[in-house]
């Protein structure tokens, strides 16, 4: 303990020394100079147990400018003395030591600042056993090396809050900082291979640790919202963080932050997205309303717009929509061949739910454009042929008797304009046999 307290009292008053009067070894430059030189010497025949005794005593006698060198290799000696030290006290003493060391050369060498606090940082992973220490310890390195920080130490940080979390010592909120503050900070960072995988592992360690269920987000950013609603840094963390919990886009909190994103730079993607949000609560005036808007921006490629015509159709028709689902699906084959079978496999079902007025024929005329259209549609796309004979099968029934047609000088193979509902459509006449 004696000597332990010796390094210790010296690191203490190195710190106090006033060196603007003197060179780099101090008032004692011989005698520092004499036990640097001792202790190197053991040290590069890596006989360290004579090296540490001279490495004290050049401790106490150089300021930590005399060698940088001096401050490193003490690390090496300290870390050596705290592994073999059972005495718990006099092993926290060692790596208090050993820590300011660290912090000494960070000070002293401030072109190294940033290595020496990390170092620090590894230190204290290694030696700390108390989650909260390490908690702290590196939320202090953290705070000075901003995205500089050695990613293991963020990595690091982030399970010791969960472990925190986990033993009721730290909230979820604390946890869900840490993380989004590490991400944040690993994003700025290059990206090279390290950073890269332990970025995956950050994501998957807080993932598994099911700190932020869905009700805790919610419980967490509701009031930040509410206070801040036009805060665009807030309304992203919430979109990010809720959008990547299973669960959790089915809320009031996240549509908000979701719409509030949309309106500050509207795109595509996020009308689209809003579309299906609102597709899910049954809101779907709102719903289309937000897939129209997504159509009409310029850099959706062809193949997309295709596709959300041909979504819009569907879901138009299934909403009772059947103008704008007729309409989306003459666009949705219009601009995409593929997507005909399922273009006219809408429009002819359309055609068949439309109620027509006038005689018995004009009243029955638009199944014979719906089966029209459900012939074109299993002829595109051979996978809709059952569906399409199922309705043709139903909707071949209500043809009119040859008989009824007749009378109103209409028979089998004439050509025959509709107009019902809207819609307009020239086919060919055929009665029940």
């Amino acid at each position: 303990m004696k000597k332990i307290a010796l390094v210790l009292l010296s690191l203490a008053m190195m710190l106090g020394m006033n060196l603007s009067a003197q060179d780099k070894y101090g008032p004692n430059k011989d005698e520092c100079i004499k036990y640097l030189s001792y202790y190197q010497e053991y040290y590069k025949q890596k006989n360290y147990d004579d090296a540490l005794p001279n490495w004290r005593k050049a401790m106490k006698l150089c300021p930590p400018t005399a060698s940088q060198n001096m401050l490193l290799n003490g690390m090496t000696l300290l870390g050596r003395e705290i592994n073999k030290t059972k005495d718990a006290a006099a092993r926290q003493a060692l790596v208090d030591s050993l820590l300011t060391l660290n912090d000494l050369r960070a000070e002293y060498y401030p072109n190294y600042a940033v290595a020496a606090m990390n170092t620090k940082g590894q230190y204290m992973t290694q030696f700390y056993k108390d989650p909260k220490d390490i908690y702290e310890g590196l939320g202090k390195i953290v705070e000075t090396n901003q995205e500089k920080t050695k990613p293991s130490l963020l990595l690091l940080q982030l399970n010791s809050a969960i472990d925190l979390f986990k033993a009721d010592k730290l909230g979820a909120e604390d946890v869900i900082n840490t993380y989004q503050n590490a991400i944040a900070l690993i994003g700025k960072a290059e990206q090279t291979e390290e950073v890269v995988k332990t970025k995956a592992d950050i994501e998957g360690l807080f993932i598994t640790s099911q700190v932020a269920s869905c009700d805790n987000l919610i419980a967490l950013f509701t009031p930040r919202y509410e206070a801040d609603p036009d805060n665009i840094d807030l309304v992203t963390n919430i979109v990010k963080m809720m959008g990547n919990t299973e669960g959790c886009q089915n809320n009031d909190l996240f549509l908000k932050a979701v719409t509030k994103m949309h309106a500050n730079e509207p795109s595509a993607a996020s009308a689209y997205y809003l579309y299906k949000l609102h597709a899910a609560k049954d809101e779907n005036t709102t719903a289309v309303n937000y897939l129209e808007e997504a159509l009409k921006f310029d850099d959706l490629d062809v193949q997309t717009k295709a596709n959300y015509q041909l979504e819009l159709a569907a879901f138009a028709l299934k909403s009772g929509m059947n103008a704008k689902a007729f309409a989306a699906a003459q666009r949705a084959a219009e601009l995409d061949p593929a997507n005909q079978g399922k273009a006219y496999y809408i429009i002819g079902t359309i055609w068949g739910s439309v109620r027509c007025g006038g005689n018995e024929v004009e009243r029955r005329a638009n199944y014979w454009v719906a089966v029209d259209y459900l012939q074109k549609a299993k002829n595109a796309d051979a996978s809709l042929t059952a569906d399409c004979n199922r309705l043709i099968g139903s909707y071949s029934v209500y043809y009119p008797q040859k008989a009824e047609a007749f009378m109103y000088d209409v028979v089998d193979g004439q050509s025959y304009s509709v107009n019902c509902g809207g819609m307009h459509a020239t086919t060919t006449v055929r009665t029940q046999k």
